[in-house]
């Protein structure tokens, strides 16, 4: 069975969207594609995690970018919809400017029979100096494996 790849951006943007946690964040698709995801979170009040210095939660920056390698995943070609984070490893690069939105670009570069693995980078709007960057390993079922996602 193959999903066409624009089924493929479809299914990643309602599930992103069905996630609570992600609505809660105010997650925002930007780009779907190809094993590509770009996803964006506002600053909020309720996301700081350094009140004195109105500095986003490390927390909230590795939900968006868990998120955002689940998506790529999800429009990899050879990929089908569902998948499950099963590692992810964060690098704090700099604290991201208060105030401002922060974007992160997953890409999922290479597939086994079972697991798909990403790297992501988060930016604030200072595109030139990454907030923060990830490799993660997620579960994937291969498009015409016959297992389920």
């Amino acid at each position: 069975m193959t999903t066409h790849p624009e089924d493929k951006a479809r299914i990643a943007r309602q599930f992103i969207e069905a996630i609570p946690f992600s609505r809660a964040l105010q997650m925002r698709l930007e780009e779907i594609g190809n094993g590509v995801a770009v996803i964006s979170m506002p600053w909020s009040d309720a996301l700081v995690g350094d009140p004195r210095g109105g500095v986003i939660h490390g927390g909230a920056v590795s939900a968006l970018m868990d998120t955002c390698g689940g998506a790529a995943v999800m429009s990899h070609p050879e990929a089908l919809a569902g998948t499950a984070t099963i590692d992810l490893r964060i690098d704090y690069m700099r604290a991201a400017a208060p105030g401002e939105r922060i974007t992160a670009r997953a890409e999922c570069y290479h597939l086994t029979r079972s697991v798909a693995f990403v790297r992501a980078t988060a930016w604030d709007a200072d595109e030139d100096r990454p907030v923060a960057t990830a490799t993660g390993a997620f579960t994937v079922a291969r498009a015409g494996a016959g297992g389920t996602a």
